[in-house]
């Protein structure tokens, strides 16, 4: 019998290092660019709470999956195992921290300054209040994605591909791609110049000479450009003191988060969310397995849960995933080294606050083509995946996701009108008329933004029912959203101070009823298909 075993680190795991290790950097920097600027976090929170949190869930999963794939290989007396990528969830960073932490923050300060709190202060309890809404996100992603590791083939055959990938491709068609393409055309010398870079190595598959890699290139001319036309060296290193910050759990505020009702009120956007990050994982793994890398599937997705709940555990709001990519890292000679180094790597730089100094030497902007790219993938995926016929569910689950970020830009822009006019304009139902009178149904939008995952996804997956004339399930999924909206998790909203929120207020109320029974009449439309409708004879175009 051969005594071939893998080994720990081969020279191919610094090439792959770079690549994860790199991809991990650039979400930091995103996370810190959020939670700085939009949320309003302290050092003292950022650097001090969540970061460590990111740094205890990549350590769990990046060590695991080095352990496992060296196991594995030791087992099956093989050298070419590459374990498999994990890292902080793109998505969810941007759906937790526009969809989930920032109503809160909104919501928690306005009240605040009504009260007469002080601003420093109301600003303070602000992001708190964020801070919990993110840990108790986090939490639920991390107990769906944990649990459903064990039942996650009965999930993905009861959900056509098209609903999920759509959903999905819609938060990161207009969170995460538009989000940093208006960032790009703000700053073009960096955004566009480093978009080319991209463009050539990732979609154009071209290798720069001396093989150095694309989003290194990228971010290395980026930050050259950056620091040329002024946008480099605005943040004040002041922000982070040098210091080693030990990770800690926050057990009381994950108690305080979970008292404060988080969990319920935004469970339209964590379920979908969570069950996205499981999907995604578990194809991620059926991708290793393509390259004759088989891990074990239960086990896999149940440490990314682990890692997650561990995030929430620690301070930190952002779920972890398995990384799509995994036949180029094992291309590249990846092994399980790749993965020790990335968690040796991020974890020091999360524990140090050395994130406050990247960030003041290499800017968002610098990567941002990067995190652009991402986005592209995931939305292309959507159509690539999934049958031809199944194009325009598709495109209708990808629709609320436009329309939610409709409806948060307009927000944003009633927002900066009212503090241009010193609270001049009246943030309230009124409004709707007035923008009606414009065409602009704004009632509309603001419904649709309220669980619009829950609806792209239920639209999608009635239309895929429709175009397969399996009309009884096409009739169930209307039904679930008869459901839905009718408890308030779907289209449901009020107004809270300069925000409108989702509104649960059970058992069902009468403002429900009329999406409720809408969906309901379509259940009932697609039920009756098969006597009302006769078949096209034609084919197709």
């Amino acid at each position: 019998m051969s005594s071939l075993r893998m080994s720990w680190f081969v020279r191919g795991d610094l090439d792959g290092f770079f690549g994860l290790a790199l991809d991990n950097l650039v979400q930091l920097l995103v996370i810190n660019a959020l939670c700085t600027h939009v949320l309003g976090f302290t050092s003292d929170l950022l650097y001090g709470r969540l970061l460590p949190g990111v740094a205890v869930s990549l350590l769990v999963g990046n060590l695991y999956y080095a352990w496992q794939a060296k196991r594995i290989g030791d087992r099956l007396r093989r050298d070419d195992l590459c374990a498999l990528p994990y890292g902080i969830n793109t998505p969810s960073v941007f759906a937790y921290v526009l969809l989930v932490m920032l109503p809160v923050k909104l919501a928690t300060e306005k009240a605040a300054l009504d009260a007469g709190v002080p601003l420093e202060q109301a600003s303070h309890m602000a992001a708190v209040a964020a801070w919990h809404a993110g840990l108790a996100a986090c939490l639920g992603s991390g107990l769906i994605e944990f649990s459903s590791a064990f039942v996650v083939e009965r999930l993905r055959r009861a959900t056509p591909r098209a609903a999920l990938l759509s959903t999905l491709a819609g938060i990161a068609l207009t969170f995460v791609s538009i989000y940093f393409l208006f960032r790009t055309f703000a700053r073009p010398i960096v955004g566009l110049t480093t978009l080319a870079v991209i463009l050539l190595g990732y979609f154009g598959r071209l290798r720069f000479r001396g093989q150095i890699p694309a989003g290194l290139v990228a971010v290395a001319l980026g930050t050259a450009l950056a620091w040329v036309t002024g946008i480099a060296g605005q943040e004040r290193l002041t922000m982070a003191a040098p210091g080693l910050r030990i990770p800690l759990p926050v057990l009381g505020d994950l108690i305080e988060a979970l008292g404060g009702g988080y969990l319920l009120s935004y469970l339209s956007i964590i379920v979908p969310m969570g069950l996205f990050n499981v999907i995604g994982s578990m194809q991620n793994i059926e991708s290793a397995e393509a390259e004759g890398d088989a891990y074990p599937t239960a086990p896999s997705l149940a440490v990314n849960g682990i890692g997650t709940l561990a995030a929430a555990l620690f301070g930190s709001c952002f779920p972890t995933t398995i990384y799509i990519g995994h036949p180029g890292w094992k291309a590249l000679g990846a092994r399980a080294g790749y993965s020790v180094l990335n968690a040796v790597f991020i974890t020091a730089v999360c524990l140090t606050g050395t994130v406050a100094y990247v960030n003041w030497a290499v800017p968002v902007d610098a990567a941002m083509a990067i995190v652009l790219w991402i986005g592209i993938v995931i939305t292309a995926q959507a159509f690539n995946a999934t049958p031809r016929s199944h194009a325009p569910a598709v495109v209708l689950g990808v629709l609320p996701a436009i329309a939610a970020w409709g409806a948060i830009m307009i927000k944003t822009a009633l927002r900066v009108a009212d503090e241009v006019t010193s609270g001049a304009l009246v943030f309230s139902r009124d409004l709707i008329g007035e923008f009606q009178s414009q065409d602009v149904w704004l009632h509309g939008a603001f419904a649709l933004e309220q669980g619009f995952i829950f609806t792209a996804m239920i639209l999608s997956a009635a239309t895929v029912m429709v175009i397969e004339r399996r009309f009884l399930r096409a009739s169930t999924w209307c039904w679930a959203a008869a459901v839905l909206s009718g408890l308030g998790l779907m289209h449901s909203y009020r107004w809270h101070g300069n925000d409108t929120t989702i509104f649960l207020d059970w058992p069902w109320k009468l403002e429900t009823w009329p999406w409720a029974v809408g969906y309901g009449c379509m259940g009932l439309i697609f039920m009756s298909a098969r006597w009302l409708t006769v078949s096209h004879t034609r084919d197709r175009h």
